[in-house]
């Protein structure tokens, strides 16, 4: 196998694809991080967001209606997130794995009630209907299809950025976390900037795993996240919350997952699919080296 055969356009076309389940999640975790939360409950928000898009898109015959579906589970997600962490001053980590544990039970009582339906639904009668895609044509020999959510998931990272960055209220959001007194004295609510923080990361969240089952996928499987929501999370920490610095650490996570995949026929596939979080453990790595060079230079 030499190198043109490991980083072509199926490789790159595959790490877009990939990338974006990352990237929508990863945005909804800076949303909470920003204001002062660190939320490792979105790998249960996109789980809970792929099941109901599924559902959505089975029981109405339509894609805009699952994720309609995922979305309004995502926001429930988040209600509930910023319910116990900011109304009711619960731990934000244990709250996290509290939503992990339910969304992954809940999915899968729910699909083991439906009649014949184990490990992966596959419903009996209709379809589910997926999200359309963009025909680019023959790049390279390669027939390259793209979801619709993948420009769309670069246009929310611009979004992101001005709202952030260039906007009053990114300021206000930025401030519920680290100046909460501050913007109370002007008059702003920081609880009020959290739950906008929560409830933004729920839809995200939902967002991410309707494009997982919908999109990417075309059902739902047990727990089918496999964990990308902690990838998100560790792509938030090395990227400090800036939504074109997580994109780029998406990328770089996808990318490793793309090529590991080109390399299973030459690498054992058990040991090819640790790759992806065997980049996260070395992202963080960096991160903390990164972080001790910053505390020897200042002292």
């Amino acid at each position: 196998m030499d190198f043109a055969s490991i980083f072509n356009v199926s490789t790159l076309l595959n790490t877009f694809n990939t990338a974006t389940i990352v990237i929508l999640a990863g945005l909804g975790c800076l949303m909470t991080d920003q204001a002062g939360m660190m939320n490792i409950g979105i790998d249960g928000m996109m789980t809970a967001g792929a099941f109901a898009a599924v559902m959505g898109s089975w029981l109405c015959g339509s894609w805009v209606m699952g994720l309609v579906f995922a979305l309004a589970v995502g926001l429930l997600f988040g209600l509930f997130y910023g319910v116990f962490v900011i109304r009711f001053k619960s731990d934000e980590f244990i709250i996290g794995v509290a939503l992990n544990i339910f969304a992954v039970a809940i999915t899968t009582f729910i699909l083991r009630s439906i009649p014949g339906q184990t490990g992966s639904f596959h419903p009996a009668t209709g379809a589910v209907v997926k999200m359309p895609s963009i025909d680019l044509g023959f790049i390279a020999g390669t027939r390259v299809n793209l979801s619709v959510m993948v420009p769309l998931s670069w246009l929310l990272v611009l979004l992101c950025w001005v709202m952030l960055y260039r906007t009053p209220l990114g300021f206000w959001l930025h401030a519920s976390g680290e100046h909460p007194e501050s913007l109370r004295s002007v008059g702003r609510s920081p609880e009020r900037m959290k739950f906008l923080g929560a409830t933004l990361c729920g839809l995200f969240c939902g967002l991410s795993g309707a494009y997982l089952s919908i999109s990417y996928l075309s059902t739902f499987t047990e727990n089918m996240s496999a964990s990308r929501g902690y990838v998100a999370v560790a792509c938030v920490i090395f990227g400090r919350s800036n939504p074109p610095l997580v994109f780029l650490a998406a990328l770089l996570f996808s990318l490793i997952d793309a090529v590991g995949q080109r390399l299973q026929g030459v690498v054992d596939p058990t040991l090819t699919s640790t790759f992806p979080y065997l980049g996260t453990i070395l992202m963080m790595v960096l991160l903390a080296l990164r972080n001790q060079a910053k505390k020897k230079r200042a002292a």
